[in-house]
């Protein structure tokens, strides 16, 4: 579907937008075995409200879903951006390489640091990204690309609508990302 979108002209690729959520998992949401596992486990974590799942989420700039990324409640939403930038290739349909690099990239000041900026200048993305009360201002931040960034909130606004992706009800974390690739599917069309 993503592909062709890209092809009829539907994905756009001068911004796109990393965000996340907080998401409740519900109290049979824990006990899954761990025997195996990577180190996440099932994207479980204790925070202040109990057991909850983080899904971070990149959209591309006209508000669809590219790509998710789930960690524990607690995780901070910076180590989930090498994540979410390395994945989320759109196949050409046809002959081509798969487009995976936006032209500039819109976060929040959770995803204000110096790495960060450099892997987006590095790999040719330039990063709309507010700096911290103590970071030194950018000069190249641009304002009007930033407001745009309501559209990732809506996007999770719009999955939250799905009960399934609202409170975590599944024990594994691939069944949880089954059921919000699913949502993002509905969202496509």
């Amino acid at each position: 579907m993503q592909a062709r979108n890209d092809r009829q002209g539907r994905v756009d690729w001068s911004l796109h937008f990393i965000d996340s959520t907080v998401v409740r998992a519900h109290q049979h949401a824990a006990g899954a075995r761990k025997a195996g596992r990577q180190r996440d486990g099932e994207a479980l974590g204790r925070s202040r409200g109990g057991l909850s799942t983080k899904i971070h989420v990149r959209a591309e700039g006209l508000g669809k879903p590219v790509t998710f990324k789930l960690t524990g409640g607690e995780v901070h939403d910076s180590m989930a951006f090498t994540a979410l930038l390395g994945t989320g290739w759109i196949r050409r349909l046809g002959r081509g390489r798969p487009r995976l690099k936006p032209d500039r990239l819109a976060a929040d000041k959770a995803y204000s640091s110096g790495v960060i900026r450099r892997a987006l200048r590095r790999r040719g993305i330039q990063p709309v990204i507010p700096t911290k009360s103590n970071e030194r201002p950018d000069p190249t931040f641009d304002r009007a690309a930033y407001r745009e960034r309501n559209r990732v909130e809506r996007l999770i606004g719009w999955l939250k609508q799905f009960r399934r992706i609202a409170t975590r009800y599944e024990k594994r974390a691939a069944n949880y990302l089954a059921m919000i690739t699913v949502a993002a599917i509905l969202l496509w069309l």
